[in-house]
């Protein structure tokens, strides 16, 4: 078999067919429609169903979501290949079941035995939308113990949850939202925070706006008024968010790198294709020191983010801490993309900007990468006190 282009900048021949078929599925279903898919809204969401329904056809629908729930239980070392091919578009993790990895893990993992029979089944199968609301407008989304928004419990047990989150995926259609607040306490205080499982056709619940990144739609704002929430949707023990959310981060930005990894590899093949077959008076782009340059570049970024963000995931799937390594794979990734994108659009010229390649979106999933489940900052200096913490605990021991 040849070696696709993307085969070539991962260094690897192409081994499992499942990732070639997931790659053939987004590259020839899914690629087509992304205008409509970025649009959102009601045409979008039509669109989305009927790629998710050829998914299911075609045995490619939820492949690393548990057995147990109707997924295929693709294991992650397996599946973070086909995670890189099905992130080539920004829509395939929702188009082929995988985006609600995180939230059937997490309810898998620590929600009431109620909670898990009602909800897991019909969000594996796609029938129920879920999404995350962590963020809030005027607290910086970086530090969670700033959370503004509250629980209270009332005598019954049931709690009552008011504030407002905005940059919450799939706000827009999402049956359940997993909600971030505080249940005890003072802002500022890492104890005291809770995840609640809150349904949005909940009396108080209101989806308030679209809030489009970098133009595309996808993230909402939605505010809570009282919306009442039945005492067994707390998510893992009242108070201990914190650890559940960082056990879901941790898996969840290293899934977006490996998707960022598949968006990096789609603008070098497009980057290439371009510099291959484009001749001006001067011969083909191809034969430009300068465009050669850009390649070499592009191509030793996606060389060494790769390993990176593999190290990560071998250490996520043996149980291990992995927090260094997530945090040096996310920075990396998001820096990746950006700079491949640049240079493909930068190769392209005038056409990398218009609507008639990919570059736009992929270089607006670039920018934002770099401040999504984080911004770089966050990241540089947590893994920066954590090495330099053991340096000085070694130095101690001297």
């Amino acid at each position: 078999m040849t070696p696709s282009v993307q085969d070539r900048t991962r260094g690897t021949g192409g081994e499992d067919p499942v990732r070639d078929r997931v790659e053939e599925f987004v590259r020839s279903r899914v690629v087509p429609r992304e205008p409509e898919l970025d649009a959102g809204g009601p045409d979008a969401r039509r669109a989305r169903a009927a790629l998710s329904r050829e998914a299911k056809e075609a045995g490619l629908w939820a492949l690393p979501l548990p057995e147990e729930f109707g997924g295929q239980g693709m294991p992650l070392l397996r599946y973070a290949a086909v995670a890189e091919a099905e992130g080539a578009s920004d829509h395939g993790p929702a188009v082929l079941g995988s985006a609600s990895l995180l939230d059937a893990g997490m309810l898998d993992r620590h929600a009431r035995p109620a909670v898990r029979d009602r909800y897991l089944r019909p969000l594996v199968a796609g029938d129920v939308s879920a999404s995350y609301a962590m963020t809030e407008p005027e607290v910086p989304g970086s530090d969670p113990a700033l959370v503004a928004t509250r629980a209270e419990q009332r005598p019954d047990g049931t709690w009552r949850v008011t504030g407002r989150k905005w940059f919450v995926s799939g706000a827009a259609h999402a049956d359940v939202v997993t909600v971030l607040a505080r249940t005890a306490g003072a802002v500022g205080d890492r104890d005291g925070l809770s995840l609640l499982l809150v349904r949005a056709d909940a009396p108080g619940f209101r989806f308030v706006r679209e809030v489009p990144v970098l133009g595309a739609a996808g993230q909402g704002e939605i505010e809570l008024d009282g919306v009442p929430v039945p005492a067994d949707h707390v998510i893992g023990a009242p108070g201990a968010a914190l650890a559940v959310a960082g056990e879901r981060l941790q898996l969840g930005r290293t899934l977006r790198a490996l998707r960022w990894l598949g968006q990096g590899r789609r603008a070098f093949d497009l980057m290439c294709a371009r510099a291959a077959g484009r001749v001006g008076s001067h011969g083909p782009l191809a034969s430009h020191q300068l465009v050669q340059q850009h390649v070499f570049d592009a191509l030793l970024a996606l060389r060494t983010t790769g390993p990176l963000v593999h190290e990560a995931v071998a250490l996520i799937a043996d149980g291990r801490d992995a927090r260094t390594e997530v945090g040096l794979a996310k920075v990396a990734a998001a820096r990746m993309l950006q700079q491949v994108t640049d240079a493909a659009v930068q190769v392209h010229g005038a056409a990398g900007l218009g609507p008639d390649t990919a570059l736009p979106a992929l270089m607006r999933v670039g920018r934002a990468a770099r401040i999504l489940d984080g911004p770089d900052e966050l990241h540089i200096g947590a893994v920066a006190r954590r090495v330099l913490r053991a340096y000085g605990e070694a130095g101690a021991g001297t």
